[in-house]
């Protein structure tokens, strides 16, 4: 089953159909409000609104660890986000969608970003950190949408809730960076660390504050353009829907902490044992 993250702007979609609401509570906390099973046509998958029903969690504030470990627990075989990200680069316009392949983390560790620790030992590879499986075959599901898209770029994640200052903006595109959200790391992270594929689809708002001859980023104008893009990913979705196990073959089932324990299964904490095993499942 196909489990989705609604970002900013991406909380409801009109054609959701709820079928069942699911159960928030997990080892780690609460996931974001409003988790539950949905259907569009024939097709049902999970869906969790990543700020929370009603926008209410900032990005440092989401219960990452809750979110992923819910999916996995109910099934989940795949997961795709969609995200609301600024651009650093003036080909990247706003309406647009970018597929990241490669990530660079600038929070702030204000964030619990790993499923390991406290007796729990092991490291896990984020060299390929998205399922580029699932990207590659979306490439031509969406070659004939009225949008450009642009994939295998790099996503710089900062701590928010501030916008960048333009000097953080430019040192971000020296990086390498050509994107720019708060919210994918470390979902990424947890979900490469759960054996699950994570496929991120996020759609531009807006050229951050990088250029003085464009006009910076605003929240006005990003709900605006939040608006005209909900329709875009919804239809990217229902492409993805359509196609059978879209994530066949993918890398991430053989890895995370399948292979990354640093310890042998006796030696893991009792207090964890029970969710670990769904982890690993």
């Amino acid at each position: 089953m196909l489990a989705v993250i609604g970002g900013s702007g991406f909380e409801k979609f009109e054609d959701f159909e709820t079928v069942e609401l699911l159960p928030t509570e997990t080892p780690f906390g609460p996931t974001s409000s409003g988790f539950k099973k949905v259907r569009v046509g024939q097709k049902e998958f999970l869906f969790i609104s990543r700020h929370g029903d009603h926008h209410e969690l900032l990005p440092s504030e989401i219960n990452y660890r809750a979110n992923i470990f819910a999916f996995k627990k109910m099934g989940a075989q795949a997961i795709i986000s969609f995200s609301a990200v600024g651009s650093l680069k003036k080909e990247y316009a706003p309406g647009d969608l970018v597929v990241p392949y490669q990530y660079i983390d600038r929070t702030k560790s204000l964030r619990q970003h790993t499923f390991l620790g406290q007796g729990l030992i092991g490291h896990v590879s984020l060299a390929k950190p998205i399922c580029e499986v699932m990207a590659e075959r979306l490439i031509p599901l969406i070659k004939n949408f009225n949008f450009k898209s642009h994939f295998k770029q790099t996503y710089i994640c900062i701590e928010g809730p501030y916008f960048s200052t333009q000097a953080e903006s430019n040192s971000y595109r020296q990086m390498g960076a050509q994107i720019i959200g708060m919210s994918n790391f470390p979902e990424y992270a947890l979900s490469r660390e759960a054996g699950l594929p994570y496929l991120p689809c996020c759609f531009v708002t807006d050229y951050d504050c990088w250029d003085d001859s464009i006009p910076h980023v605003t929240v006005e104008e990003v709900i605006k353009v939040m608006k005209h893009n909900n329709s875009k990913a919804f239809s990217v979705l229902k492409e993805v829907l359509n196609q059978k196990e879209i994530w066949n073959g993918s890398l991430a089932f053989n890895g995370g902490l399948k292979t990354g324990l640093f310890m042998p299964p006796e030696a893991i904490p009792a207090d964890k044992k029970k969710w670990v095993e769904v982890l690993m499942s």
